[in-house]
C-alpha cells in the first residue's frame, strides 16, 4: 500500500516516526508493508532460527527479521535481512548500533497474498546492484521460492530442490524443509 504525500527526501523519511508494520522509502514513494499473517510470521521465524542456529555463535552472520537497511537513496526493511558479521556495526558495549546503511548481504521476502510480487522483485534486485550476494523470493501460497544471484537468472526452487545458498553459510535447506516449518502439529 502506497502513502500519498507531497515528495519528501529520504532524509525527511527518516525523521518521520515508525509505522506498524513499516513503511520503506522508494524511490520517493513511501510504500507501507502489508501486515504479516500467521504463515509469514512463522517462516520468518523459523528461517531466522535456521540460519542464527548456525551462524551467530562462529560469528559468520546473523539474520535480522525487519531491520530497517538504507542505501543508494532507499530505505527498505526486507522480511529477513542477514548481515555478515563483519557488516555489523557495534557500540563501545558490544551491542549493534540501530542504522544499517548498507544493503543486506542476503536478503528475503515472504510474499504476502496483498502483495505485489514484481514490487518486491524490484526491490530484491536494487539490493543486488548494491552488493546483496542472494534474495530468497519466498511464495507460501504456491511452496516455490525465487533465488536471485547476481549477475544470473533467477532460479525457481520447490520440492526437494536445494537452495543456493551462501558458501559461507553452512546450511543445507530444501524448498520442502522451508515449508514444513508450516506444520505445527
Amino acid at each position: 500500500m502506497s502513502i500519498a504525500t507531497d515528495r519528501l527526501t529520504l532524509e525527511e523519511f527518516l525523521k518521520r516516526p515508525e509505522t506498524k508494520p513499516a513503511s520503506e522509502y522508494i524511490e520517493g514513494e513511501i510504500i507501507q508493508k502489508p501486515m504479516p499473517k500467521t504463515k509469514h510470521s512463522r517462516l520468518q521465524l523459523r528461517t531466522c532460527n535456521a540460519i542464527n542456529q548456525v551462524t551467530e555463535n562462529s560469528k559468520i552472520a546473523y539474520a535480522f527479521p525487519e531491520l530497517r537497511c538504507t542505501f543508494d537513496g532507499r530505505s527498505i526493511v526486507p522480511d529477513i535481512a542477514v548481515l555478515l558479521w563483519e557488516q555489523i556495526q557495534f557500540d563501545e558495549s558490544g551491542e549493534p548500533l540501530d542504522e544499517v546503511l548498507i544493503a543486506p548481504y542476503w536478503t528475503i521476502e515472504i510474499l504476502s497474498p496483498q502483495q505485489s510480487s514484481n514490487r518486491i522483485t524490484r526491490k530484491i534486485i536494487h539490493c543486488l546492484k548494491h552488493g546483496c550476494e542472494l534474495g530468497l523470493l519466498i511464495d507460501p501460497e504456491d511452496r516455490s521460492i525465487l533465488a536471485f544471484l547476481p549477475n544470473q537468472a533467477p532460479q525457481f526452487c520447490e520440492g526437494g530442490d536445494r537452495l543456493p545458498l551462501p558458501e559461507i553459510i553452512p546450511l543445507n535447506l530444501t524448498a520442502e524443509q522451508v515449508f514444513g516449518w508450516l506444520k505445527m502439529n
